[in-house]
């Protein structure tokens, strides 16, 4: 995956395709998550400067955008700093409004288990592990990519399930599921180790009856699924 920068011959499609991966996300999630990303989005179309890298509007613009209270806009902004999605780059001081960047890359590794909803090519293209732009703007960073290669069945319930649940979607096992450790059972529980704290959160919420489906099938003592953070 890759966080890149929408400059360059190949900005116009790199804005959509990050605006797509927002959408998709915002739809998947709940009213709460799809009402904010769809509020940053419109802060993004509207106000964002794609040649610096920033944001800069103040408050009372963003709630008559959002058609809001300058309160709501306070805790909507607050919520996007602490997930990441926005950062403070200079505050307003002075009469001055607030600088902000956007956090593409953390909104990248949050969207993406929703990418293979638009479609394979899609992923392929937004995991390419470089651009023409990239090669030429060395502050591009690219994020390590796993392989979706076939796991080694092993005889374990794990190796079973993942096996499965790589032939039902290799782009989503390569990304998601791929890194997982099995670490036994304790008990009628599952538990699998993902390397990431963020990484352990998001596969339990989102994945985790999937995996149960696979692993209950292989051996139905397994009634629950664990997933642990290696950090």
């Amino acid at each position: 995956m890759l966080a890149r920068q929408p400059i360059g011959r190949h900005a116009a499609s790199v804005k959509y395709d990050l605006m797509t991966a927002m959408m998709v996300h915002g739809l998947a999630s709940d009213k709460i998550t799809q009402r904010r990303v769809m509020r940053l989005m419109l802060l993004v179309t509207s106000r964002y400067n794609w040649q610096k890298a920033e944001l800069s509007i103040g408050q009372q613009e963003i709630a008559r955008l959002w058609s809001v209270d300058p309160r709501t806009v306070k805790r909507e902004l607050a919520h996007l700093r602490a997930q990441g999605w926005l950062t403070v780059k200079r505050a307003g001081v002075r009469g001055r409004v607030a600088t902000y960047e956007i956090g593409f890359d953390r909104i990248m590794a949050d969207t993406r288990g929703e990418w293979p909803r638009v479609g394979a090519d899609f992923v392929a293209r937004m995991d390419q592990p470089k651009t023409e732009d990239a090669v030429a703007n060395p502050n591009v960073v690219p994020f390590a990519r796993a392989p979706a290669s076939v796991p080694t069945a092993d005889g374990s319930a794990w190796s079973a399930a993942a096996a499965a649940l790589h032939a039902e979607d290799p782009v989503l096992f390569g990304a998601w599921l791929q890194p997982l450790i099995d670490a036994g059972q304790g008990g009628p529980i599952c538990q699998l180790i993902a390397p990431s704290r963020f990484h352990a959160t998001y596969v339990q919420t989102h994945f985790a009856d999937r995996i149960l489906r696979h692993l209950s099938r292989h051996d139905p003592s397994i009634r629950d699924v664990r997933i642990l953070a290696a950090d």
